[in-house]
C-alpha cells in the first residue's frame, strides 16, 4: 500500500524533508516473488565466486602482479556494489519492508552508484591493460607496474567518490512536499528527485554529468583502445599470433557488453518495469559473471586453486600426523 501524501515530514526553514520514503518495484507482474528469490541465489554465487576469486589472489603470491591488482579491485567492487544493493531489495520486497527512512534512502543510493561507478572505471582499466599488452608488448612491464596500476586505481576511487558524493548530497537540498512513492526497485537518484516540489535543475545537471561519464565517456575510451589493438593486430603477420592476441581481450568485450547494455536500456527506455529489469541486470548479472569470465575460466588460475587446493591437503595430511603420533 502506497504512503499518504500526508506522511510525517520535517521541516525546517528552507526544505520539506520526508520522514520516510516507499519504494514501488514492480507494478502487475504476476509471481514476481519468483524473481526476487531468483536474485537470493544470484547474490550467493556472486559473493562465492567473488570471495574465491579475492582469497586465490590475496594467497598466491605469483598472482600479485598488475594485471591481477585490477582483477581483485573488480572482485571487491563486484562483491560490495552486489552487498550493497541485493539484501535490501530482498528485505524491501520479500519481506514487504517498503518503508524506507529518509537518511537511510540516501545512504543506500550512494553505496550503490559509488560502486557501480568503481565497476565502470575498473572496465577502463582494464581495457589500458589490453591495449598496453598488444600494442606495447615489449615495454608492458616497464609501462604498467604495480605503482601505475595502484595510483590507477585510487584514481578511480577518488573521482567515483568524489562524483557520487556530490550526486547523493544535492538531494539534501530538495523539498519533498508531494508523493514520496519510488518508482523502481531501490532509492534509485533520478526517480527519487523527480518527487522534489522545488527547483531540481542543479540536480538533473548533475545527474547528466554522471550519466555521461559512465555511459559515453568511459565507453568512447574503451572503444579507442580496441580501434588501437585492432590497428595493432592487423600489423602482425601471423594469423595463429592475431587470434591468440585477441583471445585475451574476448572476456573483457563479453564483460563490457554485459555490464554496458543493461545501462543502456535503464537509460533509454520509458518502460517503469522494463527499466527496473535493465537496472537489475546491470547491478547484479556482470558482479556474477566477472570472476568466471575474466578469470576462474583461464588455465591460470585454476592452476593456482588445483595448488592451493593440493598444500592444503598436505598441510591437513602433516597436522593429522603429527597429532597420531601425539
Amino acid at each position: 500500500m502506497a504512503p499518504d501524501k500526508n506522511a510525517a515530514m520535517t521541516y525546517n526553514v528552507t526544505f520539506v524533508r520526508p520522514a520516510k520514503f516507499y519504494i514501488s518495484g514492480f507494478t502487475n507482474v504476476p509471481h514476481v516473488q519468483y524473481f526476487y528469490s531468483f536474485l537470493c541465489f544470484v547474490y550467493i554465487m556472486t559473493v562465492v565466486g567473488n570471495v574465491l576469486l579475492l582469497s586465490v589472489i590475496f594467497l598466491v603470491k605469483t598472482l600479485h602482479t598488475p594485471k591481477y591488482m585490477i582483477v581483485f579491485n573488480l572482485a571487491l567492487t563486484d562483491l560490495c556494489g552486489s552487498t550493497a544493493l541485493i539484501p535490501k531489495v530482498l528485505d524491501t520486497f520479500l519481506f514487504d519492508n517498503r518503508y524506507i527512512v529518509y537518511e537511510a534512502c540516501l545512504s543506500y543510493m550512494f553505496f550503490v552508484v559509488f560502486f557501480l561507478s568503481v565497476q565502470s572505471w575498473t572496465l577502463v582499466t582494464m581495457a589500458y591493460d589490453r591495449f598496453i599488452a598488444i600494442c606495447f608488448p615489449l615495454r608492458y612491464h616497464s609501462i604498467v607496474t604495480k605503482p601505475a596500476i595502484a595510483a590507477m586505481l585510487l584514481l578511480v576511487w577518488v573521482v567515483s567518490l568524489s562524483l557520487m558524493s556530490c550526486m547523493v548530497g544535492l538531494l539534501d537540498r530538495l523539498s519533498f512536499c508531494g508523493s514520496l512513492v519510488i518508482q523502481s526497485f531501490y532509492c534509485d537518484h533520478g526517480p527519487t528527485f523527480r518527487l522534489a516540489c522545488n527547483d531540481t535543475s542543479l540536480n538533473y545537471t548533475m545527474a547528466l554529468v554522471c550519466i555521461a561519464a559512465v555511459m559515453c565517456f568511459l565507453p568512447i575510451l574503451i572503444v579507442l583502445t580496441y580501434v588501437c589493438v585492432a590497428i595493432a593486430l592487423s600489423r602482425i603477420a601471423s594469423h595463429k599470433e592475431r587470434v591468440k592476441a585477441l583471445k585475451t581481450c574476448t572476456s573483457h568485450l563479453i564483460l563490457v557488453a554485459i555490464f554496458y547494455l543493461p545501462l543502456l536500456g535503464t537509460y533509454t527506455t520509458m518502460l517503469p518495469n522494463a527499466r527496473i529489469i535493465n537496472s537489475i541486470l546491470t547491478h547484479t548479472i556482470p558482479a556474477l559473471l566477472n570472476p568466471i569470465l575474466y578469470s576462474l575460466k583461464t588455465e591460470e588460475m585454476l592452476n593456482c586453486i588445483r595448488r592451493l587446493c593440493k598444500s592444503n591437503r598436505l598441510s591437513n595430511m602433516t597436522l593429522s600426523n603429527k597429532m597420531t603420533c601425539l
